[in-house]
C-alpha cells in the first residue's frame, strides 16, 4: 500500500491531457494496487498563494522565535509539506504554459522548498531531505521540446527535473504528450505512446 499525492496544475478543468493521463495512471494503479491512499490537490482549484516578504519572514524565522503572526503565516507551507513528505509516491500533471509550468504550480514549489525543512545547507553544499519516494510527471505541450531546435526552450522538464532534484526527489519518471498542436495524427501518437507507458509504470 502506498500514499500517493496527486498534483494538478493545468488551468483547464477540461480537456486537459495532462489532468486526463495522470487520471488515467492513477485508475490503473488502483486497479492494480486497491489499497493505495491518493491524496489530490488541484492548484486550479484552490491556488497555493504567492510568496510575498511576509512568509519569507516567517520561513526564516525560528520556530521558537516566531510571532503569533508569524506561525499563522507559515501553516500551509507546513501542511504542503507535510503531504509531501507523508507521500511515497507523488504524480504531478503538468502542461507547458510559454515554455514553462503554470505559475499556480511555482508557488506550490516555492512553499514546499525550504532550507532546514527539504533541504539544507553544510560544508559539501546543500542536500534534499526529501528522498525514498517516486515521481511521475505527466507532462503536456503543444510542440516538440525533448529534441531538435526547441530543446533549448523546455524550461518545463528541466527546472521541474532541478528543483526536485534540489530537495531530493531524484527518482522520476516523465511520461510526455508532445506535439498536441501540430495535427489529429501527431495527437493519436502522443497520446498512445504515453498509454502505453502508463499501463507499464502502473502495474509496477
Amino acid at each position: 500500500m502506498a500514499t500517493i499525492l496527486h498534483i494538478s496544475s493545468s488551468v483547464r478543468s477540461t480537456g486537459s491531457t495532462s489532468r486526463q493521463l495522470a487520471a488515467e495512471f492513477l485508475s490503473q494503479r488502483k486497479a492494480s494496487h486497491p489499497g493505495d491512499i491518493v491524496i489530490e490537490r488541484d492548484l486550479a482549484v484552490v491556488p497555493v498563494p504567492h510568496l510575498t516578504e511576509q512568509m519569507m519572514g516567517a520561513f526564516f524565522t525560528p520556530l521558537e522565535q516566531r510571532s503569533l503572526e508569524q506561525a499563522e503565516t507559515v501553516q500551509l507551507s507546513d501542511a504542503l509539506v507535510a503531504e509531501l513528505l507523508g507521500a511515497d509516491i507523488i504524480v504531478l500533471g503538468v502542461p507547458m504554459y510559454n515554455f514553462s509550468i503554470s505559475s499556480t504550480l511555482k508557488a506550490w514549489i516555492d512553499h514546499v522548498i525550504r532550507v532546514g525543512v527539504t533541504f539544507s545547507y553544510s560544508d559539501a553544499g546543500p542536500a534534499g531531505k526529501v528522498t525514498g519516494k517516486k515521481v511521475y510527471l505527466f507532462i503536456a505541450r503543444g510542440g516538440v521540446y525533448s529534441e531538435g531546435p526547441a530543446q533549448s526552450m523546455d524550461f518545463q522538464e528541466a527546472y521541474l527535473r532541478a528543483a526536485l532534484g534540489f530537495i531530493g526527489l531524484t527518482d522520476v519518471t516523465v511520461i510526455r504528450a508532445e506535439g498536441l498542436a501540430m495535427g489529429e495524427s501527431a495527437v493519436e501518437a502522443a497520446l498512445s505512446g504515453s498509454r502505453r507507458l502508463i499501463g507499464e509504470f502502473a502495474a509496477a
